[in-house]
């Protein structure tokens, strides 16, 4: 593959991709991660990861990407998380979100790379659809 054909996919992938380096400073952004968390490229770049983790986080989220650096693997391999982020405007959002570590031709670790979409339409949807679920049982159970 090519580099301008590996450089195509990232940027014109429909979810954000965003690497960070072994310090947890974003390397890569490209137009999904705009759209989604409202930083232009230019913003991000350099900045370290926690412009997207909400505050309460911060904490858990640096111990499992110092451990997925240290370990060379991250222990969500193949599955994707669902989570709160933080936009560029302060808006709390939920993204579902898949990690990998990438790792050199000499199998020295780069960063972690991550990919993300926007689930918080979705989630937000659930969390009703449920709340209604609940109000429905527990109705039916007092007779009504």
């Amino acid at each position: 593959m090519n580099q301008e054909l590996a450089l195509a996919l990232v940027r014109q992938s429909p979810d954000a991709v965003i690497f960070a380096d072994i310090e947890g400073a974003i390397r890569v952004w490209n137009d999904a991660a705009v759209r989604i968390f409202g930083y232009t490229a230019e913003q991000a770049i350099g900045e370290m990861l926690d412009i997207v983790i909400p505050e309460r986080f911060r904490e858990a989220h640096w111990k499992g990407f110092e451990r997925a650096v240290n370990d060379r693997a991250t222990k969500y391999a193949g599955q994707s998380l669902a989570t709160r982020s933080v936009r560029s405007d302060g808006a709390q959002i939920y993204v579902e979100m898949s990690f990998a570590v990438v790792l050199d031709s000499d199998d020295e670790v780069l960063g972690v790379v991550s990919l993300a979409r926007d689930i918080t339409e979705r989630f937000e949807k659930d969390r009703a659809d449920r709340k209604r679920m609940q109000e429905l049982e527990e109705a039916l159970a007092e007779g009504r």
